[in-house]
């Protein structure tokens, strides 16, 4: 995780309504920023001609459509991926489903989503579902590697856990990511959040950030703060690891 570079450690949600709207987006922040992710809201307004502009502009996309329907339709749509220089996308199912996403990725990475960082326990025993989140995290993940995928969505609270477990040989890319000290950030939609510092001390890779950088009276400084704490977060898990 070491080898990433700071630019693109930040994944900039682009969770806008136009093309127009997210690309004003990129030149804004990608003086600093050159990793973004197209989801659902936009991808069904542009399609692909706001991922080929991100692309011609030299930066990374991740195509979060978390695509979770019968093997055979996942297979061919992450078939249809391959040759639209998309970097990560997302798969969202049971075991089928990550299997036949995985055999036809080709150089793209596939990474399965865990628990959506919306969801707390409450939501899982509302489902039937007994245990804690993190145990279910686990296990989807521990399935997810195993069976090839590139690595995880998953909340920054897991992440810890996630690297004890299953090591560092997969990626780790978090949501739920907000700003500040770990006393004063507040949980909105989304439920299991942490500061960047802390995901990445916790093993995260990518930390996928919108609205705190969205909603900012200037952006790039919120960026800049960011990228301090993620640099700070990596200093303070290479000293754990060298025993320090």
């Amino acid at each position: 995780m070491n080898n990433i570079p700071l630019e693109e450690r930040i994944i900039f949600a682009l969770d806008v309504a136009t093309a127009e709207e997210a690309l004003q987006w990129v030149k804004r922040l990608e003086s600093h920023v050159h990793f973004y992710k197209v989801g659902l809201q936009l991808f069904l307004n542009a399609c692909w001609p706001v991922i080929d502009s991100i692309v011609e502009r030299g930066h990374k996309v991740m195509l979060d459509l978390k695509f979770f329907d019968i093997p055979e339709t996942v297979q061919k749509a992450i078939a249809q991926l391959t040759n639209k220089k998309v970097t990560f996308t997302t798969v969202h199912g049971n075991e089928p489903i990550i299997e036949a996403a995985v055999a036809k990725k080709e150089g793209l990475k596939v990474l399965a989503v865990t628990v959506l960082t919306s969801f707390d326990e409450s939501d899982l025993h509302a489902m039937g579902l007994k245990g804690t989140v993190q145990d279910l995290v686990l296990h989807r993940a521990q399935k997810a590697i195993e069976l090839g995928c590139d690595g995880v969505v998953a909340s920054p609270q897991e992440a810890r856990a996630l690297r004890k477990k299953l090591g560092d040989h997969f990626l780790i890319v978090t949501p739920g990511i907000r700003p500040g000290t770990e006393h004063d950030i507040k949980a909105d939609d989304q439920r299991r959040i942490a500061t960047p510092k802390e995901a990445i001390r916790g093993g995260a890779d990518h930390l996928v950030i919108g609205r705190p950088i969205r909603t900012a009276d200037d952006p790039i400084k919120v960026v800049e703060d960011i990228q301090r704490e993620i640099q700070e977060g990596l200093a303070a898990k290479n000293k754990t690891a060298s025993g320090e």
